[in-house]
């Protein structure tokens, strides 16, 4: 067994954000994805975002889409796995707890007037 398959069988359904976090950062040295650039992660988040942005438009029968190409889009569930892991890569490049950022700003969310 290798050891990213290790690594990957320890996760499961109640698997904290913070063990993704550290999971991945295994997994990216692992991979030998441990020296990319941010500014290279980021175009990369927003490639998957539209990725995303397709799929959900494959759902869409009101919104025109090349049906030549349509099974080439994946389907939501696997890009949204895309842009948390890229998203990840992101905090762990730049050093950043995800759970204790989201905490730090819904802080701020909390006290702000949302009017709908």
């Amino acid at each position: 067994m290798s050891l990213q398959s290790q690594i990957y069988n320890k996760l499961n359904s109640k698997t904290t954000l913070d063990e993704f976090q550290e999971y991945f950062k295994q997994i990216f040295k692992i991979r030998g994805f441990q020296n990319d650039m941010v500014n290279d992660k980021m175009l990369m988040l927003m490639e998957e975002v539209g990725e995303l942005a397709k799929a959900l438009r494959k759902k869409e029968q009101r919104i025109a889409i090349d049906y030549d190409r349509f099974n080439e889009y994946e389907s939501v569930e696997s890009e949204l796995a895309d842009v948390f892991i890229v998203l990840l890569s992101i905090c762990i490049l730049e050093d950043i707890n995800l759970v204790d950022a989201v905490l730090k700003k819904e802080e701020v969310n909390i006290n702000r007037n949302w009017k709908i």
